[in-house]
């Protein structure tokens, strides 16, 4: 039976590093993810391969790249979520806090709550807004003050001032961006040590789009920020590294296998790549 003695063993040290705060612009920060060798298959077809880099500490780290090219199958690896694909296989190593995500005794439910998840359409449970926010905590047998939680939790979403008065009514009568932000808080409800947000602004107009991306800003405070975006202005916005995906012709079939490309700090990334392709894509001469 899976246990979860390397996680909660990490417990200690990853309520340090959740109130140590971001490090100065100078110094870098701590590893989080460390990704070598990366390859997930869907049944004999690899998807994506050999994918290495290293995701820190409170910091926003974005996927781009082309359609296909397996940014969010990458994403999903982070807290074993193609474990629910019966077809998936992960090849590689990822170590979370130097912990193998994928060893034999590590539990994957608790895998999922200490990595988060906000997926592109906000998906709020038909409840009403405050058991939106109660439900993970009560799940996890949480025996604090659960009032105090939703609030701070729908705080740290910048959502609290508009639903306080409204905290018994459904869910599904929030607009699209306020669902969006509700799930963020859900997700924060469980205390996370990271986030990750596959493609979270696709379904929202461009105000809606704003309120997301700086409340991502606030949240790299205390977390540590990964998001699949198809908008490279909104990665060179919000995020302080960014890796390229783009997808080669697989060796075995005509289907196209994902890899990595570039990956470095937003601000070289899109004023001086190393890679050819990296600079056709973000100037759109791709293709």
């Amino acid at each position: 039976m899976a246990t979860e003695v390397k996680v909660t063993a990490h417990e200690q040290d990853l309520s340090g590093v959740a109130s140590s705060g971001a490090t100065t612009a100078s110094e870098e920060n701590e590893v989080v993810f460390d990704i070598r060798g990366l390859s997930v298959y869907y049944g004999e077809f690899k998807a994506v391969r050999d994918v290495s880099l290293a995701i820190r500490q409170h910091e926003i780290t974005a996927f781009i790249g082309t359609s296909g090219c397996g940014k969010s199958t990458v994403l999903r690896c982070f807290n074993r979520m193609n474990d629910l694909i019966e077809t998936a296989r992960v090849e590689g190593e990822i170590d979370y806090h130097g912990i193998d995500l994928y060893g034999s005794n590590v539990d994957p439910v608790e895998v999922r709550r200490r990595i988060g998840m906000v997926f592109q359409k906000p998906n709020p449970f038909p409840k009403s807004i405050y058991d939106n926010l109660a439900f993970g905590p009560r799940i996890a047998g949480f025996k604090g003050d659960l009032d105090g939680l939703v609030e701070e939790s729908l705080r740290r979403a910048a959502l609290w001032d508009e639903v306080k008065d409204r905290l018994k009514d459904s869910a599904m009568g929030l607009s699209g961006g306020q669902q969006q932000r509700m799930c963020i808080a859900r997700a924060v409800a469980v205390s996370p040590d990271v986030l990750l947000m596959d493609e979270p602004c696709a379904s929202l107009d461009p105000i809606a789009t704003a309120r997301i991306e700086d409340l991502m800003q606030e949240l790299k405070q205390d977390y540590t920020i990964v998001i699949v975006t198809h908008n490279m202005q909104q990665a060179a916005r919000v995020s302080d590294r960014t890796a390229f995906f783009t997808t080669e012709v697989n060796e075995l079939s005509d289907r196209r296998t994902g890899l990595l490309v570039e990956y470095d700090r937003t601000e070289t990334i899109f004023s001086n790549p190393r890679d050819e392709r990296t600079e056709n894509y973000v100037t759109g001469r791709f293709g």
